[in-house]
């Protein structure tokens, strides 16, 4: 694998060998992950718990299974150093705010979430019943913990030349993308700019619901523009679900049709 190389239009169908059905399901899960992707990854219970969402443990005590909060946490500096050091070498005439800004779009939970789809990794995720029927595993920010996951069992794994090699790769749009400097300016930045234009007024953000334990919460926020609710977006903290819905709100100011990505303005 060639580092920083873009995603062949095909890269994640490189075996036929037959898994055995009788491996727990989190090893089972793993093995077929690592095989679809490529995984450069050895130790499967350890890759099987980066796809245990913490709903499932409490569903499957029989199964001894760990959720993967620890592996995310792991995960989540690696991602930030390697995407730092490839932005750093792609982009020599960028200074720091703009390195900054780049990492912080790759790295942020609808970020991450897109790299996930990417390579179907909500379909590899163990879930509870309960969360699952609730769709749990489309929802970004579950997405985005399960890659930070994947990526800290690889590098405990195999090392951090084959995390890298194998990151660079799935995120390689994003590491090479060319734009404008006003595409930088965060969200939050680009809709007060656009309120105080339109009404004179800041946009309000309101918290729906804060949901979880605090070492895990997950919000839903909402944004109003002169009393009129525009937008609405979720993260893992509420910077992050502002953002969201920050970004849901331009799409729909710009369009008239709500960012699929962030949710619909309220009714």
């Amino acid at each position: 694998m060639r580092r920083g190389s873009a995603p062949s239009a095909t890269p994640w169908i490189t075996s036929t060998s037959t898994l055995p059905s009788s491996e727990p399901a989190p090893a089972g899960q793993a093995a077929r992950l690592a095989e679809r992707l490529a995984l450069p990854v050895k130790d499967l219970d350890l890759l099987g718990q980066a796809l245990v969402h913490s709903s499932y443990p409490n569903e499957h005590p029989d199964a001894s299974a760990l959720s993967n909060e620890r592996l995310e946490f792991l995960g989540d500096a690696v991602i930030s150093l390697v995407v730092s050091d490839a932005l750093y070498g792609r982009h020599p005439g960028e200074d720091e705010g703009r390195l900054t800004q780049r990492r912080a779009a790759i790295v942020s939970t609808p970020g991450l979430a897109a790299l996930a789809r990417r390579v179907d990794l909500g379909s590899a995720l163990l879930l509870g019943a309960g969360a699952d029927r609730a769709n749990e595993r489309e929802r970004p920010s579950v997405l985005a913990a399960a890659f930070e996951s994947v990526i800290g069992a690889l590098f405990l794994d195999a090392g951090l030349a084959p995390t890298r090699d194998w990151l660079l790769e799935v995120a390689g749009p994003e590491l090479e993308a060319r734009r404008s400097a006003s595409s930088f300016v965060s969200p939050k930045s680009r809709l007060q700019e656009m309120a105080y234009a339109r009404t004179g007024l800041a946009p309000v953000y309101r918290v729906l619901r804060a949901e979880g334990p605090d070492h895990d919460k997950h919000y839903v926020v909402e944004v109003s523009l002169a009393d009129e609710a525009v937008g609405t977006g979720e993260g893992r903290n509420r910077r992050e679900a502002e953002t969201a819905a920050a970004a849901a709100a331009l799409t729909f100011l710009r369009t008239g049709l709500p960012s699929g990505g962030a949710g619909e303005p309220a009714s």
